[in-house]
């Protein structure tokens, strides 16, 4: 474990079994693959392999395979999951963390099937129950996404 430039702990690398510890979201819905580097209470990188399995591709759009913009906006959401059950030590806890807001979003660079999207999200405001983040999807360092969000931990509805 190392330390952040401000001061935070850094873990990871962080394999699936870590991912799907952290998030209760699986196949097909399950977009973070692995994480690259956390840096609690401040910042994430993780991974998101887009491959041509991809169940969506075969209607987003035949013969020009695009992943769609929300699902892109989804990852980013995920791999922010994962900054903030890990930031808040809520693991194992039965925690879930909600969208509550999308801002400022915006799609640069279409991602298409063989690319690795890189999910970079840093905290903007950190409190309890409600946390801002900031996200960029990049593609080999190019901005493919970015945007802001909110996001509310709670936990799950009762069955």
């Amino acid at each position: 474990m190392s330390t952040g430039e401000q001061g935070g702990s850094n873990i990871g690398p962080l394999d699936i079994g870590r991912v799907m510890a952290a998030l209760p979201h699986r196949f097909p819905m399950l977009l973070v693959d692995r994480v690259e580097e956390l840096i609690l209470d401040q910042s994430i990188v993780a991974v998101k392999a887009v491959t041509i399995n991809e169940a969506f591709f075969q209607g987003h759009f035949p013969g020009r395979p695009i992943m769609p913009g929300v699902l892109t906006v989804e990852a980013l959401a995920q791999a922010a999951g994962v900054l903030a059950v890990e930031s808040l030590g809520l693991a194992g806890s039965g925690k879930l963390v909600y969208f509550m807001a999308i801002d400022n979003v915006k799609f640069r660079k279409p991602v298409e099937p063989g690319v690795l999207l890189k999910l970079h999200v840093e905290f903007v405001q950190k409190r309890s129950r409600v946390c801002k983040f900031a996200g960029k999807a990049l593609i080999d360092g190019e901005l493919a996404a970015e945007c802001e969000f909110t996001a509310m931990i709670a936990d799950p509805p009762s069955a």
